[in-house]
C-alpha cells in the first residue's frame, strides 16, 4: 500500500501562488507515476498534472500548462505542484494521486482545500 497526505493549500488572492505538498509513505518503490487531480463544488474531480515517479516526462491539463509546474524530490518522496497566477476557477479540492506500472489511479490523499479570491 501507499499512503499519500498533501499539505499547503489555503486561501490566495488571484494572481497569487501557492505550493502544495503530497508525502508519499509506505510501498513508495512501487509508484510509477503521480499526479494532481482537483474538484471543485458541483464539478468533477478532473486531472490537473502528473509526472513520472523517477522524473522526466511530465503532462499538464490546458487550463493550468503555463501556470503550474510539478516537481518531485524522491530523497523526501515527495511530491510538489506550484501553482503561479492563480485564477478563481483554480478554486477546489486539491488531491495527489499516484498508480503502480501499467496500473489505474489506485492511490489518493484525503485533499487540500485551495480558494482563489478575486
Amino acid at each position: 500500500q501507499v499512503q499519500l497526505v498533501e499539505s499547503g493549500g489555503g486561501l490566495v488572492q488571484a494572481g497569487g501562488s501557492l505550493r502544495l505538498s503530497c508525502a508519499a509513505s509506505g510501498r513508495t518503490f512501487a509508484i510509477y507515476t503521480v499526479g494532481w487531480f482537483r474538484q471543485a463544488p458541483g464539478k468533477e474531480r478532473e486531472f490537473v498534472a502528473l509526472s513520472r515517479w523517477s522524473g522526466g516526462t511530465v503532462d499538464y491539463a490546458d487550463s493550468v500548462k503555463g501556470r503550474f509546474t510539478i516537481s518531485g524530490d524522491k530523497a523526501k518522496n515527495t511530491v510538489y505542484l506550484q501553482m503561479n497566477n492563480l485564477k478563481p476557477e483554480d478554486t477546489a479540492v486539491y488531491f495527489c494521486a499516484a498508480k503502480n506500472f501499467g496500473g489505474g489511479w489506485q492511490y489518493w490523499g484525503q485533499g487540500t482545500q485551495v480558494t482563489v479570491s478575486s
